[in-house]
């Protein structure tokens, strides 16, 4: 098949918001929001802290409103104007960020929230448009090739951050103006390539029109929750991947922890980051394929069965070789899996109440980030090495891996 154009303007929102994930919530902001704290007198373990209750506070925030959020979108023209009302929200902190002052880091906190939000609950009507851009069979090339390109948008966009620090903004700029330059760079990114999605894309599915939505939205979510058993590969799909998302998640957020207590450098680091993205490229786009060529199914069981072999490969991280051998094979089949996650998902859930039902799958993905994260410390601190901790991730892949093999034999009525 060929991708049309209402299908190239949904896959490069990816691209769009990439700049954001990789400049704001990975690189910069972090050590930018760091070093105002500290300068205004903030211990390190204060920032530290004051960080992560902005993110969890943002997290559960839109992971509770999802669903609500998503039955709200479900309405006829519902969908365009929330994917709107938060990209823009997100847009605008963005930008918003630049111009905090030096002294002003609790106002650089609650622009942070309101951006993650934003940029949060984007992604949710992002993932719900799918169905409407896809139709079942073509899901899977549609979807994965929105992982790849945002893969490849984030490598692009980080570059540029990189050229605009290696040159000190071209002579002109000192480390806080750098910092703020990325917050504008990230913004107009995200602008300029959400743009297609705008104009081109439009929502096919929908449920009828009420004259109370937000009434409704509410009966309806605690409507299907009272009626799960009638949605039962939907819901067993969800427990499956609520235990192979989280240790997707756990690996990706412990790496850099694990590297640097095996010896990696900071800069080595950074550039195992990029090429990890590059290869997720590449390889994103051939699951798609191999899914098609097989199932999606198929597909799902063998990026999984990648992230068992990883955990398991984990005992034996002596060496930056080891550590660059695992980063290899998590970019093979990180934006595969996810990838075809969100297309399978999309197959076996009613259209109509799609972004209804893709607010769970986000609930679910958030939610996941709690257990491996915690399964790595226990298991770190009484091993003493954070190896082991890694390797235990094994069990989330391994239940995962059971629950979503039995999916085939249940009822695929929703």
């Amino acid at each position: 098949m060929r991708i049309n154009k209402e299908q190239w303007s949904w896959i490069f929102y990816d691209w769009a918001n990439s700049a954001y994930g990789i400049i704001v919530t990975t690189a910069v902001l972090p050590v930018y929001f760091k070093s105002i704290t500290q300068s205004n007198g903030i211990s390190n373990a204060g920032s530290t802290a004051l960080w992560g209750y902005a993110n969890s506070f943002s997290t559960l925030l839109v992971s509770l409103l999802a669903p609500l959020l998503g039955a709200l979108a479900d309405y006829p023209h519902f969908k365009k104007k929330m994917l709107n009302v938060f990209c823009w929200l997100g847009i605008v902190t963005t930008v918003g960020l630049a111009f905090v002052p030096s002294n002003q880091w609790q106002w650089l906190l609650i622009i942070y929230i309101l951006s993650a939000i934003g940029y949060s609950a984007s992604n949710l009507y992002y993932d719900s448009f799918l169905i409407d851009v896809a139709s079942d069979e073509e899901m899977n090339k549609i979807s994965t090739h929105g992982y790849a390109y945002g893969y490849l948008g984030g490598v692009i966009a980080f570059i540029l951050f990189l050229v605009l620090q290696l040159t000190n903004g071209f002579g002109h700029l000192n480390g806080t103006g750098i910092a703020r330059w990325s917050f504008i760079i990230a913004a107009v990114w995200w602008i300029i390539f959400y743009l297609p999605l705008q104009k081109n894309v439009h929502q096919k599915y929908s449920v009828a029109s009420n004259s109370a939505p937000i009434k409704d939205s509410f009966k309806r979510v605690f409507q299907t929750l009272h009626h799960i058993k009638q949605y039962k590969q939907v819901a067993w799909f969800l427990v499956a991947y609520f235990f192979y998302i989280d240790g997707v998640d756990t690996i990706f957020t412990m790496a850099t922890a694990i590297g640097m207590d095996i010896g990696i450098k900071t800069n080595e680091l950074m550039i195992v980051m990029l090429v990890v993205q590059l290869v997720a490229f590449p390889f994103s786009i051939l699951f798609g394929w191999l899914a098609d060529k097989t199932s999606t199914r198929k597909g799902i069981l063998l990026g999984i069965s990648v992230y068992f072999v990883i955990c398991l490969y984990a005992l034996n991280l002596h060496s930056s070789r080891d550590f660059w051998i695992l980063a290899l094979l998590v970019g093979t089949s990180q934006g595969g899996l996810q990838a075809l996650s969100r297309s399978y998902f999309g197959k076996i859930i009613p259209k109509d109440s799609g972004s209804e039902f893709y607010g769970f799958y986000n609930i679910l993905g958030k939610f996941s980030a709690v257990m491996g994260p915690f399964i790595v410390a226990m298991v770190t601190q009484l091993t003493g090495k954070s190896t082991i901790g890694a390797a235990s991730l094994s069990v989330l892949f391994l239940v995962g891996l059971i629950i979503f093999f039995r999916l085939p034999k249940m009822s695929t009525k929703n």
